[in-house]
């Protein structure tokens, strides 16, 4: 359905570092990085190489709670990505768990990113 994502970060140096190091297990890399006037520019790819998520700078000042899923090959990367941000301080919003609400094979961990966003790695498996 989608090409790419973005959002806008207070940090861009802080979030691309938060998504390429906690999201790791499931093959994170910085792949672009785009000089603005207000700052960086930065693409995320996943195992592709493509940069399908990207973080910019936050021009307008405001604040609001985004929710972004990341696919994740299996509940054992699903649970790398839970370690790599338990390591790093992170808060977990839910620790990783099956939620039957939303299907059977429905494991996922919540996360909240350094902006305040609700970030998931899900396994439909």
């Amino acid at each position: 359905m989608f090409d790419h994502v973005g959002i806008q970060v207070a940090d861009v140096e802080a979030s691309a570092l938060f998504y390429t190091s906690i999201f790791a297990p499931l093959g994170f890399t910085e792949a672009m990085r785009i000089p603005a006037p207000a700052g960086p520019v930065v693409g995320i790819a996943g195992r592709d190489g493509i940069p399908g998520f990207w973080v910019s700078p936050n021009l307008r000042g405001d604040t609001r709670e985004d929710h972004i899923a990341f696919s994740a090959g299996s509940r054992e990367e699903v649970d790398a990505v839970y370690a790599a941000a338990v390591a790093a301080g992170c808060e977990v919003l839910h620790e990783p768990r099956v939620w039957p609400e939303y299907h059977e094979g429905y494991y996922a961990v919540f996360l909240r990113d350094p902006d305040g966003h609700n970030v998931e790695a899900v396994s439909h498996h």
